[in-house]
């Protein structure tokens, strides 16, 4: 039960159009809060308050208005019984969003016969109509995203439907949009240069926020940052809900950028810009940051920013509870970025300490006493240099000069092969000089297992190829790889039913 009180609204702000759009919303709140109904049922009760201890006149008045109420209550049931048919066509329209693409002439039927059969257990409309949207809802179609195998051995392309679901999950992790249904159903998305401007569209669209967090923040390990709460709250009090949600929002968006932007693949590391807002900001010393407000900020490298080796939730993640550590920082670094696989530490490895200044050491001392051991030192003289170059991030990711036993800290890095650097602008310097072919295959073979939803396999080489070639040729833009991943074979075609039979 509502009363309207938006004359003023009405008169003194909207204009002809939003008025339009008032009185529709209304009229639809009408509609499902069955509002006539509920007025001539509360009818009685409402007469019995207001005509207390009133004149017999004023309760004639409100008897007489029963016939009234009642004839308003009565059109709403013919008018709410008369939008079942369009009610069930929605539901028909929704089960084809949900299996993404049109429905069968039979599965039409079967929901329509499901809906029959529920109303003839004598089940109101609204009970059958959730019970079939319920059975939309648990449908493998809707489930799993299935594509129907060509038969024999041989491959071929997949329809324009599963197209169009293939390259919606790929870039915005839900089904496609109106506009690449529209394009499916005219057959019109398979044309290559249909599907070009398609993907330029979405990599545009706020949607893409999805690849960001799906593959951008899986990739570097730190998706669902705001939930990471292993950190000692006693040495860091402000390492609360808010800071963790600030410090994964600008992982995000540091991701939705890049793709958006068309940044060059490199930017990953070589970025002189990050996202903030003013706790964030504060979190990282970095001044002139006011208010909640998101911005780009630009010449962040001064304070140990840019790129995601300066992304707190790296630094965070890959750290203990009250302490830094270079082993896991160095393992994040040859894994995440060099491609290495490293093989799991012997099963009775001793325990580092697990506060920072145990025995009046630094982490990296008490790492370089550690890999002494003949067991450890075969790995740790691979990860731990990568580590070293890390260690003026304290275990929330802000920079430091000193441990927090008051230590000075030391960034100087020796590889195996005797090259030399310091600190995080050394690493990223070796990594964009010495590495940058490797960094950036490894990007393409981690984009490309994040589409095709599978392994990369020593067939897709080739492919990789492609890509790396391709975005040498167009200044590492990175809207380049997604191109020619989405023209690609692997990504257009669906294997035979009969394939290795």
């Amino acid at each position: 039960m509502f009363h309207r009180e938006d004359e003023p609204l009405v008169r003194l702000f909207l204009d002809a159009e939003a008025q339009r759009r008032l009185e529709h919303l209304w009229a639809e709140h009408r509609f499902v809060s069955r509002q006539p109904v509920a007025e001539n049922n509360y009818l009685p009760q409402f007469i019995g308050f207001v005509t207390q201890d009133a004149p017999k006149e004023m309760l004639i008045y409100f008897e007489g208005q029963r016939p009234t109420f009642q004839k308003r209550a009565d059109e709403f049931l013919k008018d709410q019984e008369a939008a079942i048919p369009k009610q069930l066509e929605a539901l028909q329209e929704f089960a084809g969003r949900a299996f993404r693409r049109p429905l069968r002439e039979k599965e039409k039927a079967d929901l329509l016969a499901l809906y029959q059969a529920i109303r003839g257990k004598g089940a109101a409309h609204e009970e059958a109509f959730r019970g079939v949207l319920a059975r939309v809802l648990v449908s493998p179609a809707f489930l799993f995203r299935i594509e129907q195998a060509p038969a024999g051995k041989e491959p071929a392309a997949v329809n324009d439907w599963e197209l169009a679901t293939r390259l919606s999950y790929f870039l915005w992790s839900s089904a496609p949009d109106d506009e690449l249904r529209k394009l499916a159903a005219a057959g019109q998305l398979r044309d290559p240069k249909v599907l070009a401007a398609q993907v330029q569209r979405m990599l545009k669209d706020d949607r893409l926020r999805a690849l960001a967090i799906e593959f951008g923040t899986q990739w570097i390990h730190v998706r669902g940052f705001d939930e990471f709460k292993e950190k000692n709250e006693k040495l860091f009090p402000t390492f609360d809900a808010a800071l963790r949600k600030a410090i994964y929002e600008e992982s995000i968006l540091f991701f939705q950028d890049l793709f958006q932007g068309d940044r060059a693949v490199t930017q990953v590391l070589d970025a002189d810009y990050t996202f903030l807002n003013e706790p964030l900001a504060k979190h990282y010393g970095i001044p002139g940051v006011t208010g909640p407000a998101w911005r780009r900020v630009e010449g962040v490298r001064k304070y140990g920013r840019g790129g995601i080796l300066g992304l707190a939730s790296v630094q965070a993640r890959q750290s203990g509870a009250s302490r830094s550590s270079p082993v896991l920082r160095g393992n994040w670094v040859v894994e995440t970025l060099l491609g290495e696989k490293l093989p799991r530490p012997p099963a009775d490895v001793p325990r580092l300490p697990e506060e920072e200044g145990d025995g009046g050491l630094t982490m990296r001392q008490q790492v370089e006493k550690h890999a002494k051991a003949p067991s450890c030192a075969t790995c740790h003289v691979r990860i731990d240099p990568f580590g070293f170059a890390l260690e003026k991030y304290d275990p929330i990711g802000r920079l430091r000069a000193k441990d927090l036993a008051g230590l000075a800290i030391d960034t100087k890095a020796s590889l195996r092969d005797g090259t030399e650097f310091e600190g995080m602008d050394g690493l990223r310097t070796y990594l964009l000089t010495k590495k940058k072919d490797v960094v950036v295959r490894l990007f393409c073979r981690r984009l490309l297992g994040y589409a095709l939803g599978r392994a990369v396999a020593l067939s897709d080489e080739p492919l990789l190829d492609e890509m790396v070639a391709e975005l040498n040729k167009n200044e590492g833009r990175v809207a380049t790889a997604v191109q020619v991943i989405v023209r690609s074979p692997q990504f257009r075609m669906v294997r035979g039913s009969e394939f290795g039979e």
